[in-house]
């Protein structure tokens, strides 16, 4: 069995938010690149972003690593960019077969 088979699949929103915190930022800096990132498609309400980082930190897929005024800063842990990562990999071989569908068709 997987080692990260109890995080996955990430929801779109979720898999949006450990892609932005590549970089550490804060949470409306992560609604903006989001948006840009999805081409609109996702856009984050405040809600949904703090419930994402609420799940993603008792994960222990990301931490706090500042706090700037009244603004959080948050990145991956280890671990997050572990999941990240194998996101990426299943996603890549979900495209590849839908690829292959295509043209076989």
């Amino acid at each position: 069995m997987n080692q990260f088979a109890k995080y996955l699949p990430l929801s779109e929103a979720t898999f949006y938010v450990m892609l932005a915190l590549t970089q550490p930022m804060h949470g409306y800096a992560i609604m903006q690149k989001v948006e840009a990132m999805s081409g609109g498609s996702v856009t984050l309400g405040p809600g949904t972003l703090y419930g994402v980082f609420g799940t993603l930190e008792k994960q222990a897929l990301i931490v706090k690593v500042a706090e700037e005024e009244r603004r959080k800063v948050y990145a991956l842990t280890e671990l997050g960019k572990e999941v990240l990562a194998e996101q990426v990999r299943r996603l890549e071989i979900m495209l590849g077969n839908a690829r292959a569908l295509q043209h076989a068709a």
